[in-house]
């Protein structure tokens, strides 16, 4: 399987000092669960000490192509 980075993400990625392992750790842990095709995200909770946040990871499939569409620490903000 061929995983790709937008520009987007990479500069995401520089941004916030996220390490591109991670990012694919967590790609690899989703593509696990089943067959994923079209746009999908995932947030992984492990990394929440390593980055402050959970890691939010958006991502696209098609065939056997993954492109890394966008990453960052997801803070969830709560609405009043």
């Amino acid at each position: 399987m061929i995983i790709r980075f937008s520009r987007h993400a990479k500069r995401r990625m520089n941004l916030y000092k996220i390490d591109e392992k991670d990012v694919l750790d967590t790609i690899q842990n989703i593509s696990l669960k089943g067959e994923v095709v079209g746009k999908k995200e995932e947030i992984n909770e492990n990394l929440s000490l390593k980055y402050g946040h959970p890691l939010k990871v958006i991502f696209s499939c098609e065939n056997d192509k993954i492109i890394v569409v966008s990453v960052y620490p997801f803070i969830r903000r709560h609405r009043a």
